[in-house]
């Protein structure tokens, strides 16, 4: 009996051998995770065995917006400018120009007159007679400019003060209700306007404060590290007056303007730099009532492209048609 129970007990143990044996065989070598060498940040994921590598990207910046600005010259909405917007609405005077306008930040242009509640002198008048001088806008003039992207305007001109320090007052109450930023006006009341690092400074030949008084607030707006444009109102009307205003340019320069630019001759004058600044002499006009030769119907725009301290200029001559219309020269 007892060597029956030992064969049976024999049979057992090479049932279990053989079982083990083939149990074992089959299953899979569990490999220890690989490190890598390179220097990559990895990932050992739960599934055993898998490694995913991770590449260190350095983080990529956008680069820094350059703003866009652009420099119109003169601007009158009465006489003839008025009378078109009466017929055929404000915003047909910038229909043709308009899309032009909106490419930039924003517009800058010296406004040739106050905006108040008088009724309109020079309308219909003769030319010559001095009624035919003396300007006031309509009340919607701050809305309008807005509304085509001037946003910024020079007060510093000789026709500002045309309905005296009351006219003054209201053309900045119209303009700050329309979002309009202004720089320069009459002696005692001339700011400065700075956005985006940038200081709008204004020379008013007639009425304003002297050059030398300019030049020292060129001076300390570039010390407290703006660029600085000077937006001048000089010269004589429809003559070359480059040769006498390049004395005042040259101490605008030497002060730290990077940038003079002009109006009042209602023509087109040469431009030059002092050492770096570039300096235009006259813009001409950009909305006016002025057709009578090629001269007067032609302004010209400077397109600013202002980045790391630095101004590229490009020049965009405008022709303003018999309509009231001021169109980019074909």
């Amino acid at each position: 009996m007892e060597r029956i129970y030992f064969k049976i007990g024999i049979v057992f143990v090479l049932i279990g051998a053989i079982f083990y044996n083939s149990y074992f065989r089959n299953q899979k070598a569990v490999p220890a995770p690989v490190v890598a060498q390179k220097e990559e940040a990895i990932i050992i994921t739960e599934e055993v065995g898998a490694v995913t590598p991770v590449v260190n990207t350095p983080e990529v910046l956008p680069a820094p917006e350059s703003t866009k600005i652009l420099i119109v010259g003169d601007i009158q909405l009465d006489r003839y400018i008025r009378k078109v917007g009466n017929m055929s609405g404000g915003d047909f005077i910038f229909s043709c120009i308009d899309p032009f306008l909106s490419d930039y930040n924003f517009v800058v242009g010296n406004l040739e007159g106050p905006i108040t509640e008088n009724t309109s002198i020079s309308m219909g008048t003769v030319i010559g007679s001095p009624e035919n001088y003396v300007f006031t806008f309509p009340t919607t003039s701050a809305e309008l400019l807005a509304r085509h992207n001037i946003e910024v305007v020079n007060l510093g001109n000789n026709h500002i003060g045309n309905f005296g320090m009351s006219g003054f007052s209201l053309t900045k109450e119209f303009l700050n209700i329309a979002g309009v930023n202004y720089f320069g006006g009459i002696i005692g009341d001339e700011p400065i306007y700075s956005r985006e690092n940038i200081s709008f400074v204004s020379y008013n030949e007639f009425g304003g404060q002297s050059p030398e008084k300019v030049a020292e607030i060129i001076k300390s707006e570039k010390q407290n590290g703006k660029i600085v444009i000077v937006y001048a109102h000089w010269g004589d009307e429809y003559i070359d007056s480059s040769p006498r205003l390049r004395g005042n340019a040259t101490l605008f320069a030497e002060s730290g303007a990077d940038l003079v630019v002009g109006s009042h001759p209602h023509i087109v004058l040469s431009s030059e730099h002092i050492g770096n600044t570039a300096v235009y002499y006259s813009l001409g006009n950009f909305v006016f009532d002025q057709y009578w030769n090629e001269e007067v119907s032609t302004g010209l725009t400077l397109a600013l492209d202002i980045k790391d301290g630095k101004i590229n200029i490009s020049e965009f001559p405008v022709t303003l048609h018999k309509d009231g219309r001021t169109c980019l020269k074909n």
